[in-house]
């Protein structure tokens, strides 16, 4: 069985449009595995919603109410509740286009946990975010058993970077994440009422807990450094530096309360995307016979496209026009489908850095199964 989970607060019609999207699917579907639910975990709304028994195609539904906003943390509830094997994680705004999930979730090797959704959203725009071994938190299929034995995300993060901390945990138990086109979620997600300040207070933070919690002992100072500096860049971008400094001090005052489990060499350069570049470079065919490239479109993780390259002996150059290959500059898979269509579509031949339906490397063996 399939249990999909959707979190809400105060947004009754968004709440409204993904059900009807959810109701639309085919009715058989789900019959493959052993068929669905749907749990809405209210998060305190101040007007509860109003949800019925069952969608318009059967599946039949559930509201869980919560009595202060927790957060991401309110989908720990929803799958403390599920009856599937696989949970689906949805935002009150996102919902899979069709069905092909299900058989995305049939086809999974038993060593993946989760599977990440090719995310699209109103414009037609790919959502951003996400690494090859990194999912986003509107369209993702996780594995039940996996999700629990995790503890699910942490509460602490409130909202932002939840995910990386999650597919850490997960990376840490000698599980898989992939991704796969087929499993296809639109997000009709909006600008409108998004507090800067509060959301750098929280990058900052959240990403710094991750590195510190996460990352070889050799790297985490200097990691810790370049978080700092990326997201002090961005608020003067947002204007939000007061809130990028609360979210500094906030980190400063809680580093030392989070707990170490540093990833192996071989696990972080799976979390950052690394090996994923390192693989889907060496395999290239463009660039067997390249001396140099560009690096276009770059973006998340550029560094893990550039030092990959570097291991190829191939030198980068800054003029296009100089460069027996264009490789993509990111390693988030939204914009580096964008920027591969982009392209394509100009005539401009380029490198994708990773594939999104190509396995990775078998894990290390887990520090505790997740089993």
């Amino acid at each position: 069985m399939i249990s999909y989970i959707l979190p809400t607060r105060n947004r009754p019609e968004c709440l409204e449009a993904t059900l009807r999207g959810l109701g639309a699917l085919d009715p058989g579907a789900h019959d493959a595995v052993g068929g669905a639910e749907v749990i809405v975990v209210d998060n305190a709304s101040t007007a509860p919603p109003r949800c019925p028994s069952s969608l318009d195609n059967g599946i039949e539904m559930r509201i869980i109410r919560r009595s202060r906003n927790e957060g991401a943390a309110a989908r720990n509830v929803g799958a403390e509740a599920a009856r599937g094997e696989w949970i689906v994680m949805l935002d009150d705004d996102s919902h899979p286009l069709d069905a092909g999930h299900v058989r995305a979730i049939v086809e999974a090797p038993e060593d993946v946990a989760a599977i990440g959704a090719e995310i699209t959203l109103a414009d037609g725009r790919r959502e951003a975010g996400g690494l090859p071994e990194v999912f986003i938190g509107c369209g993702v299929a996780i594995r039940r058993e996996a999700y629990l034995a995790c503890a699910g995300y942490d509460p602490g993060f409130h909202f932002y970077v939840e995910e990386y901390d999650l597919a850490a945990k997960l990376i840490l138990r000698g599980w898989r994440i992939a991704h796969d086109r087929r499993f296809r979620v639109i997000h009709e997600k909006t600008a409108s009422g998004r507090d800067m300040n509060m959301i750098l207070r929280r990058l900052v933070r959240n990403n710094g807990w991750v590195m510190q919690r996460y990352a070889p002992g050799s790297e985490r100072r200097r990691l810790l450094r370049e978080t700092l500096t990326r997201y002090r860049s961005i608020a003067a971008k947002e204007r939000a530096r007061r809130g990028y400094s609360i979210g500094a001090i906030e980190l400063a005052m809680s580093l030392r309360r989070q707990a170490r489990t540093p990833m192996s060499r071989s696990q972080f350069d799976r979390f950052t995307g690394l090996e994923a570049a390192r693989r889907g470079l060496a395999e290239s065919a463009a660039l067997a016979a390249a001396s140099t490239a560009a690096i276009v479109d770059p973006g998340k993780n550029e560094w893990a496209v550039r030092a990959a390259l570097h291991e190829l002996n191939v030198r980068i150059v800054g003029d296009e026009r100089e460069a027996d290959a264009l490789v993509i500059g990111t390693l988030s898979p939204g914009p580096m489908m964008d920027a591969w269509e982009r392209r394509l579509t100009l005539g401009q031949p380029v490198v994708r850095p990773w594939s999104l339906n190509e396995p990775s490397p078998s894990p290390e063996p887990a520090l505790q199964s997740a089993r």
